[in-house]
């Protein structure tokens, strides 16, 4: 266990510099007493890592010091191989040079190793977008990756969902997201991080300034926090409605997943029909209206009244579309003639 942690302290003061004890601390997950006795226990293996005093201090390697320890476990090369991903990469205009690595690493491993990250691709499959959804162009996602990685400013035109419907923007890329088969743009603009869907970016020109990147940006905690207040923001109404309890637990398959623990988390104890109410919380009313009609009869809004009344209209409507099946008497069994 320790061998393992004093190889990645080796390793992350390799490929990041200076650390702090602090930071080691950190993505070690030890304490700050293990780092010392594990930085003292490098020096003492020859590793030439040495402290820096002061404010700015830290732990560094000597210049120009780099280890050839290349060494992965069974566990690390079934996780580099699983982690590759074909089809995001080839949208990036990465996927030939992902195919070579991988060659180049099957070369390099044990022929066990190697065979085991065959194996892995053979028995698991990432497939990024959702069901019942074509994926979106995005014929401006490579340029976009390169601008990403070169720090360079991008202009773009941007086609948005309210008015105006077009606009020009002068974007500082941070980093590109993919989620649910849609990518994403982070960037910064007016000294403000922002995120733009790069599917509906309709021209775009990478600029020769460079990004300006701000101090300490993380692009997962970043994105995390977008995708909580987006969340939280969205849903600005509430319907109460009494529902099955069926009803309830089709909602986790027909419903946004916020919706659906909403609704589960406030509903009440069933009646001795199997009703319950509960409340749903929705974008709108013709949002509220769009959702709760995917449970048919087996939901029954009680609020707000501009929904009912929607609700009724429609219940009218398909009504006189669908006519109440005439009853069949039964015919009487007179016996044999």
């Amino acid at each position: 266990m320790r061998a393992s942690r004093l190889v990645s302290l080796l390793l992350l003061l390799q490929n990041r510099g200076r650390m702090t004890a602090q930071e080691l601390a950190a993505q070690l997950e030890v304490s700050v007493r293990t780092v010392y006795r594990d930085v003292e226990a490098l020096g003492e293996a020859g590793v030439p890592v040495y402290a820096e005093r002061g404010p700015a201090g830290g732990y560094r390697l000597v210049d120009g010091y780099r280890t050839r320890l290349t060494g992965l476990t069974a566990g690390e090369a079934e996780a580099i191989f699983l982690a590759g991903v074909p089809g995001p990469a080839g949208e990036l205009g990465l996927g030939s040079m992902l195919s070579t690595a991988e060659l180049k690493l099957r070369a390099a491993l044990p022929a066990e190793l190697a065979d085991r990250g065959g194996r892995i691709r053979q028995r698991f499959h990432l497939d990024a977008p959702t069901w019942f959804r074509e994926p979106e162009p995005t014929p401006h996602l490579a340029a976009l990756a390169e601008a990403v990685w070169a720090d360079r400013q991008v202009r773009v035109r941007y086609r948005r969902s309210r008015g105006p419907r077009e606009v020009t923007r002068t974007l500082s890329p941070l980093g590109l997201v993919l989620k649910a088969g849609r990518w994403y743009l982070v960037a910064a603009v007016d000294e403000q991080v922002r995120t733009y869907r790069v599917g509906a970016v309709l021209e775009l020109s990478v600029l020769d300034e460079l990004v300006d990147r701000p101090d300490g940006f993380d692009l997962v905690s970043c994105w995390q926090e977008h995708a909580d207040g987006y969340e939280r923001s969205v849903y600005r109404a509430e319907a109460r409605v009494r529902m099955s309890v069926a009803a309830l637990e089709l909602m986790a398959y027909v419903f946004p997943p916020a919706m659906s623990r909403a609704a589960r988390a406030a509903a009440g104890e069933p009646d001795a029909d199997g009703w319950l109410l509960t409340t749903v919380p929705i974008e709108s009313v013709k949002h509220g209206h769009i959702e709760l009609l995917k449970l048919g009869a087996e939901v029954q809004v009680l609020a707000p009244a501009e929904l009912c009344e929607r609700f009724t209209a429609t219940a009218h409507r398909l009504a006189a579309l669908y006519p109440a099946p005439v009853a069949v008497e039964p015919v009487a069994d007179e016996g044999p003639g």
